[in-house]
């Protein structure tokens, strides 16, 4: 069953690097939504599956703890490669700015593949969950990649071949779970910092990405309907 749901993230994240490649001029709609869905993958699923793992082995100030050292973890690497490339640049270092967040995103699309695979070793239910949330913003992912690179210049074959890479890192990723182990408990703090990862995505990159030039009320409404889509898919996988 695992290897049904790394062939689904590979299709999901190409699907939104396809679209992103065809549909420019309504990216900050996908990306309102997109920065909705992944709070709400944080919000609505990694922090409570997080505490149910970790209940009687650790609080949940010390879950909290975990976001927030996930999001600070996250916050220095988007420093250290340049994620943000929002100040004035040089024309020449555009590109480099392009592959700097094309990396750190195929990265993190390697880890979201490395959750899924732990989370399986746990129950099969925790991993449909874990799988289901990384699914639901695979999709932006691929936007995100193709996008770092054509919006700092970069060709589209160029942005096509990251896109390839970000699709099969997270295969690669549960691929790399089938030589690890770990406890429920430790899974659940790993779910803690992924959360924080999230928080960050999605508030400090996808939703002012989002509102860049295009700050209307449809795009607020977007990223309000990822949060509710995420949300009522949450409660209909737990019925």
């Amino acid at each position: 069953m695992v290897l049904i749901f790394g062939f689904a993230t590979f299709v999901a994240t190409l699907l939104g690097g396809l679209f992103a490649l065809r549909a420019k001029d309504k990216l900050h709609l996908i990306l309102g939504f997109s920065a909705g869905a992944v709070v709400g993958v944080a919000l609505f699923d990694l922090l409570p599956e997080s505490i149910d793992l970790t209940a009687g082995s650790y609080s949940p100030n010390t879950i909290t703890t975990f976001i927030a050292i996930g999001f600070v973890v996250f916050m220095i690497l988007d420093r250290i490669l340049t994620i943000h490339h929002r100040g004035k640049n040089h024309s020449d270092d555009k590109n480099q700015y392009g592959l700097h967040g094309a990396i750190t995103l195929v990265i993190h699309s390697f880890l979201d593949g490395f959750g899924i695979g732990l989370a399986f070793k746990v129950s099969p239910g925790v991993g449909i969950l874990v799988a289901a949330a990384v699914l639901a913003h695979d999709f932006s992912d691929g936007i995100n990649t193709v996008n770092y690179i054509l919006k700092n210049r970069g060709q589209s074959k160029t942005a096509f071949v990251w896109l390839l890479f970000d699709a099969l890192a997270p295969v690669l990723g549960i691929a790399s779970t089938y030589f690890l182990s770990v406890s429920q408990e430790i899974l659940g703090l790993i779910l803690a910092i992924f959360c924080g990862f999230f928080l960050y995505i999605g508030m400090s990159d996808l939703l002012p990405e989002s509102h860049h030039r295009h700050p209307t009320a449809l795009t607020t409404l977007m990223t309000i309907l990822g949060m509710a889509v995420i949300y009522a898919a949450i409660r209909l996988a737990n019925i």
